[in-house]
């Protein structure tokens, strides 16, 4: 069984699948720190000074200034701003993959039309003749066309 398992994970799909997953999952967090630390800043300044990442509702009845506070006190929240972020994140993830997959098909080759029909089948004898024949060459019959 161990053995059938360094096979299976030695093939070059896996290995490939592999490297995809971890590649991704370090595109993430480039991603998410260019939302955090670049996107989301200039946005929250042109907004009013705003930090998307404070955001948030309590649910709890009581007041807390900030929402570490919240969280220390572990009152309920809903945490829009986050969502807010991770959404954008998510936008741009989505994006990006979606321009590497259009630029993927573009470099498979596309199939040409289909080749030109030059022949049919005699129906006496089912040899190849060309489309143009009257008469098989194989089994000498009238053909028509």
């Amino acid at each position: 069984m161990l053995k059938e398992f360094k096979e299976f994970a030695m093939k070059g799909n896996v290995m490939d699948m592999a490297v995809g997953i971890i590649i991704g999952a370090a595109f993430g967090r480039i991603v998410t720190s260019l939302v955090n630390d670049i996107i989301m800043p200039p946005i929250g300044l042109i907004l009013g000074r705003v930090d998307f990442n404070s955001l948030f509702v309590n649910i709890s009845g009581a007041h807390y200034p900030t929402l570490a506070a919240a969280k220390a006190a572990g009152a309920a929240t809903i945490n829009y701003g986050t969502f807010v972020n991770t959404v954008i994140d998510f936008l741009i993830v989505a994006f990006a993959i979606f321009l590497v997959v259009r630029q993927i098909n573009q470099w498979t080759k596309k199939p040409g039309p289909p080749p030109e029909v030059t022949t049919k089948n005699c129906p006496y004898c089912l040899s190849s003749i060309p489309l143009k024949a009257t008469k098989c060459a194989f089994c000498t019959a009238q053909v028509t066309a």
